[in-house]
């Protein structure tokens, strides 16, 4: 139950137990945690840091070592810099739990804190072998390291278990931790002052954080049956985000071989968006380092008012201000966020800066289509085609609730439309352009999916299968091969065998890629041939279930611009009114259409219809 669990605590994560109401996804795992299980003596291992023992996956021909320390605890005076090396223990260390999670809300319980931030750990799953039968040399096992999501202010590895990639089809998983939110990204100039390197002054802890990890698997894996020099990273959501921001990353080459960004983003930020007042000339983001500051002195009472704060500030000189802020505790740090506004937990603060060493600085899709810019390796990015119905469930207003339950669609139609938009211009965003941009730089091979698969069932009164569709992080469970949860499965697949089926092709071909840097025809060959981006326009794989038409190739890509054009020409939308809906979603995320443009698109159609006020 304990694996069935941590990917259920994913979905409710990300808000299905609200969808789902109180049916088994959360009975499932109401029980208490699972026992701490045994150590196993064929698991006995021993790396640089001391020797080590796991234990044996219970229905799996897999061995696990959870809660293995990759850097020194980022605390005190190691708060916000590089992480370092970590230090050996004495005697054997019992790898057994993940350890703890980094700092961020408490999901389960809005308003309260979970984490510590002596969290920089990692989790490593691979096949069962006995201590004298660990493969050596060239049979060493490809090595995949996954990043997890939560907007990089949420999550945590115990979530992800990657025995059945491991024991089904033979590579070393690893999980790894980063710093999140204020704690990974936080750049101000008082930090820099007292910088003893670059590493240290960059404010990109939580990428470090990776590259740390990345550094311990090069050195260690081969402990474990890895291959230190085949090594794919993957990660979803914010974790495919993180992804390119490795591809992006000087400090990360030579560390990986392959790269998979599952839904993820090429944003960056300027460290003008992260250090600046909001009303800068040359405006910070709200949680710039700058606004971090002056709340806290206002929450002490320092300050009476934002300007009062403001002059407090500027009389602190960096000592005093790098003091203040590495003397607060991490609850005081997130009470400046007032709690957790955003989707499921995730706050708002900046996140990954072109600091110009540990992230390129310039525009992303300008480095990803410049040799020499970016990490040039085999890559799979790919999105799901309906990402954004899994946020709109938990708050679109086409969706009557009671007491935050959906209860019924009162506008299907312009759900499905909003659905639709934003989930291309996420894949515009996400994989066509940065695929566009890595094969005019002339890199190759390059491969883009789409994951269609929508077969949820109807729970109660509720069409799962048109809320939430093929929604953001669905592909997880088919990636990590979790289609049998138990007392939860009937709620989550309404067709198990074709979810299983799914779940084996996808993972042939994700284990295929970092076997060889080509999908291929997956693992035993006996797949659909997977092709290449190209460069005539792009083509991409299609998942889905085997009712719906299974594995197919499309050419359906977009342009950002194109998307809007669709728009323009959808006969499906009733009046203008709701076509300027979605124009005023493009224009909150702010990547597609500016303020401007949505008051002049389609020969100014908006204008009677004036942007909402967004968060």
């Amino acid at each position: 139950m304990g694996a069935r669990c941590d990917i259920a605590v994913k979905a409710r994560r990300h808000g299905l137990a609200r969808i789902l109401a109180a049916c088994a996804l959360a009975s499932a795992c109401a029980s208490t945690p699972p026992p701490t299980p045994e150590a196993g003596p064929g698991t006995a291992r021993s790396v640089a840091q001391g020797a080590l023992v796991g234990y044996e996956v219970e229905g799996r021909d897999a061995h696990a070592w959870r809660g293995i320390p990759f850097a020194e605890p980022p605390v005190g005076e190691l708060r916000w810099r590089a992480p370092r090396p970590p230090m050996g223990w004495q005697g054997t260390l019992e790898a057994l739990t993940s350890g703890p999670a980094c700092p961020q809300f408490d999901v389960t319980s809005p308003g309260d804190l979970t984490g510590d931030e002596d969290c920089l750990t990692l989790d490593v799953y691979a096949p069962a072998f006995a201590p004298d039968a660990v493969p050596q040399g060239d049979a060493r096992l490809p090595v995949m390291v996954w990043i997890h999501g939560g907007g990089n202010s949420i999550g945590e590895k115990s979530m992800y278990d990657g025995s059945i990639l491991a024991a089904e089809n033979g590579v070393v998983v690893v999980t790894l931790q980063y710093r999140l939110g204020i704690h990974g990204w936080f750049s101000h100039p008082a930090l820099r002052a007292g910088a003893q390197g670059p590493d240290d002054a960059s404010g990109n802890f939580g990428t470090l954080d990776l590259i740390r990890g990345l550094e311990w698997v090069r050195d260690h894996i081969a402990a474990f049956g890895g291959n230190p020099d085949n090594v794919t990273v993957f990660g979803e959501s914010a974790g495919g985000t993180n992804v390119y921001s490795l591809l992006l990353s000087p400090r990360a080459e030579g560390l990986f071989q392959r790269a998979i960004s599952q839904s993820g983003s090429v944003r960056t930020r300027t460290l003008a968006e992260a250090e600046h007042y909001t009303d800068a000339p040359n405006p910070g983001l709200p949680g710039s380092s700058a606004e971090v500051l002056i709340a806290l002195l206002q929450i002490d009472g320092r300050a009476a008012d934002r300007e009062a704060a403001k002059a407090v500030a500027a009389q602190m000189s960096d000592d005093e201000i790098a003091s203040y802020l590495r003397g607060k505790s991490s609850p005081e740090l997130l009470a400046v966020f007032d709690g957790p506004g955003g989707m499921g937990g995730m706050y708002g603060s900046p996140r990954i800066f072109r600091d110009g060493h540990v992230v390129v600085a310039g525009d992303p899709l300008e480095a990803l289509a410049t040799p020499g810019k970016h990490n040039a390796v085999p890559f799979i990015a790919g999105t799901n085609r309906d990402e954004v119905k899994l946020f709109m469930a938990m708050g679109a207003p086409q969706i009557t609730r009671l007491l935050g339950v959906p209860l019924w669609f009162n506008d299907a139609n312009l759900y499905d439309l909003h659905g639709e938009y934003g989930s291309l211009s996420w894949k515009a965003s996400g994989v066509d352009d940065p695929l566009r941009a890595l094969r005019r730089a002339g890199d190759s091979p390059v491969y883009g999916y789409r994951f269609d698969w929508d077969e949820e069932p109807q729970v109660l009164w509720l069409d799962l299968s048109q809320m939430i569709g093929a929604g953001h992080a669905v592909e997880i469970f088919f990636v990590f091969g979790f289609t049998d949860l138990g007392r939860a499965t009937g709620f989550v697949y309404d067709d198990v065998d074709s979810a299983a089926e799914l779940s084996r092709q996808m993972r042939s071909y994700w284990t295929q890629f970092a076997t060889t840097g080509d999908p291929g025809r997956g693992r035993n060959g006996a797949l659909p041939p997977w092709p290449g981006w190209g460069d005539d326009g792009g083509r991409f794989l299609v998942f889905d279930s085997s009712r719906d038409g299974g594995l197919e190739i499309s050419d359906d890509t977009v342009t950002l611009d194109s998307v809007v054009a669709r728009v323009a020409g959808d006969d499906r939308f009733e009046n203008s009114a709701q076509r300027c809906e979605i124009y005023a979603t493009f224009t909150q995320r702010g990547e597609v259409m500016s303020v401007e443009e949505y008051e002049s698109v389609e020969g100014g159609i908006c204008r009677d219809h004036p942007l909402p006020s967004f968060p």
